[in-house]
């Protein structure tokens, strides 16, 4: 049973993440011939200050831009 997790910057709606969630079981039914009912979506939310690039927080780059 594929179980996909999915890591990214909090921000999205939950409509948004209905159809990630969506998108990601059509395609991995039809990519990888698993049934619909076996495929397991998991999206964790990342907030802004625990997600670090080139040694700054998000929300610092953020803040530069």
């Amino acid at each position: 049973m594929p179980f996909i997790s999915v890591t990214m910057l909090e921000g999205r709606t939950q409509e948004q993440k209905l159809a990630l969630i969506r998108a990601l079981t059509d395609a991995t039914v039809q990519a990888a011939g698993a049934k619909r009912e076996n495929v397991h979506v998991a999206i964790n939310d990342v907030s802004l200050d625990e997600w670090g690039t080139g040694g700054k927080s998000m929300r610092e780059i953020k803040a530069e831009s």
